[in-house]
């Protein structure tokens, strides 16, 4: 996958789509979270979009949640990652969210395999990502 500034917009909407239903997976935004969530979103957006741009389509993101559900939501990440890499990059994103406050809950582990297999990700793949980006 290309570096995060060369992709299309959609592309990296649906980065920042699957980052943000980590961050709502456990019904909390831990400040250490939210943390983790702004500076990755920061660094992969490399300023394209600007805060208006973020809160706005962080807003959509939100809405499209509670209007369509969570299944509905991963499907349209998937469509708009065709290749696996920017899918397991997608994954990734994430992990590092879920495990940002050092914790991963039930829920969180749940919205990490539902990621997997909604993304056709190999379930030991997943599990192996999980194990290299969790805190020990």
């Amino acid at each position: 996958m290309t570096a995060a500034h060369d992709l299309p917009q959609p592309k990296l909407e649906a980065l920042v789509e699957m980052m943000f239903l980590a961050a709502s997976a456990d019904g909390e935004f831990s400040d250490e979270e939210q943390t983790h969530f702004k500076k990755s979103l920061e660094s992969l957006t490399s300023t394209r979009l600007d805060p208006a741009e973020l809160d706005a389509l962080l807003e959509r993101a939100k809405t499209d949640l509670d209007t369509h559900g969570r299944e509905a939501r991963l499907a349209a990440v998937k469509e708009r990652l065709p290749e696996a890499g920017a899918r397991k990059v997608a994954l990734s994103l994430a992990i590092q969210v879920a495990a940002a406050d050092g914790i991963i809950r039930t829920s969180e582990r749940e919205l990490i395999l539902d990621t997997a297999e909604a993304l056709e990700i190999d379930r030991d793949e997943a599990a192996d990502l999980v194990r290299k980006l969790s805190p020990a």
